[in-house]
């Protein structure tokens, strides 16, 4: 399958007024398709610093920065795909077992992570020689 076919592009409604801007993001298939179990957010990176760095075995997860710009590069083994996120109503869904790296932040980057399972350190994959031959030994997309 194609990287393309495996990540999804999502813009929020942006609602506001004079008063200023509100975003609504709702889980459980409303506007992300999981359950929000757990949320975090990455800040104070500058553009030389790398986050991620990994897969997870079952975990999805839905990115936003909400402030500032980031590149986020998606990776599943044959192909891989740089996306920015630079509005703070775009949200990039990432599901499982895709190795995600998060960079090139601005200074003023604020990225908002929510995942759809609670941390689990043991469903991580660390290694990316080890994430190819996991997707090698079962056949993943």
């Amino acid at each position: 399958m194609s990287i393309k076919n495996q990540y999804k592009i999502i813009e929020f409604k942006e609602l506001g007024d004079e008063r200023g801007n509100l975003v609504v993001i709702e889980g459980d298939g409303v506007d992300i398709p999981f359950d929000i179990k757990r949320a975090f957010y990455i800040y104070g990176s500058d553009s030389t610093v790398v986050r991620g760095q990994h897969a997870n075995r079952e975990t999805e997860f839905l990115l936003v920065n909400v402030s500032g710009s980031s590149k986020v590069k998606i990776d599943n083994g044959k192909e891989s795909v740089i996306v920015e996120l630079n509005k703070p109503r775009m949200g990039l869904y990432i599901p499982a077992m895709l190795w995600k790296d998060m960079y090139d932040f601005s200074a003023d980057s604020v990225l908002l992570v929510l995942a759809s399972r609670h941390y689990d350190e043991h469903e991580y994959i660390r290694d990316y020689q080890d994430y190819l031959r996991i997707i090698d030994e079962n056949g993943a997309k």
